[in-house]
């Protein structure tokens, strides 16, 4: 991992980015971070937050965030604010949403049976297609082994599951982070993500980030990212979470 200093940020007009303890810092949206995020709207940046979180949580970013849409539930939608009204764009239909929503319910009481101290999550829900279990927020925290025990349960019940800051998530489908990213730029910017990918920035702090570090060439982890071993975002901050988007923030917004 490089220092940030290292980032060349003139060709970039777009930056995505993970929530938890990227953006924020244990838990809370500074008014550090949330500045730096509307600087970089205001200046003309793309701003889309890429997050496990809700769709009832994405619902509230998208109207009243900076942002130009919101990437939710590890890539099973987006939604975008335009023309007055909230728009969603999810990856599966109702039907199909509702039938693997049926199914999770017992596959998450099966987990916390087995892994004590684990709990489901408290946006439980609010979410439309996956399960989050909770080894750190609203639990006294597990260790990394315990997150990865539950994914592991996960993935023999047949989910996708992916270990964030705070949740490990679970849901039916091949669908992730950067498919949506992908989805996104096609349908609303009318641009393919490998054409533009210099011009694009990712920051996150986590393994469900794994595949957005891989893809981009600016991507960058804010310094707790070091807490998760093996994950090699190209660019590192010096500060840690909603510090170090704002960090980002600065070097992206710095005059030649």
């Amino acid at each position: 991992m490089r220092p940030l200093a290292q980032l060349d940020p003139r060709p970039v007009d777009t930056l995505f980015f993970d929530i938890d303890e990227t953006l924020t810092t244990h838990g809370k949206l500074t008014a550090e971070a949330y500045a730096a995020l509307e600087r970089l709207q205001q200046a003309g940046k793309r701003v889309i937050p890429v997050t496990g979180r809700p769709a009832g949580w994405c619902d509230h970013i998208a109207r009243m965030w900076p942002v130009d849409a919101v990437i939710g539930e590890n890539g099973a939608f987006y939604f975008w604010f335009g023309d007055g009204k909230l728009h969603k764009r999810f990856v599966d239909d109702a039907a199909t949403r509702a039938a693997k929503r049926a199914r999770l319910e017992a596959i998450a009481n099966a987990i916390i049976q087995e892994v004590p101290g684990s709990a489901l999550a408290a946006d439980q829900p609010y979410r439309e297609t996956d399960l989050a279990i909770d080894y750190c927020e609203d639990v006294p925290a597990l260790p990394l082994s315990a997150a990865a025990r539950i994914a592991e349960l996960m993935r023999e019940a047949g989910l996708t599951a992916k270990v964030s800051s705070i949740h490990v998530n679970g849901w039916f489908g091949t669908y992730d982070k950067l498919a949506t990213a992908r989805l996104l730029f096609a349908e609303r910017f009318s641009a393919q993500l490998d054409a533009v990918n210099r011009q694009v920035i990712f920051a996150g702090d986590s393994p469900n980030d794994a595949p957005m570090f891989a893809f981009f060439h600016n991507s960058v982890g804010v310094a707790n990212v070091r807490r998760f071993p093996g994950l090699e975002p190209e660019f590192v901050t010096d500060a840690e979470s909603g510090a170090g988007f704002a960090e980002l923030a600065a070097h992206l917004l710095r005059q030649p």
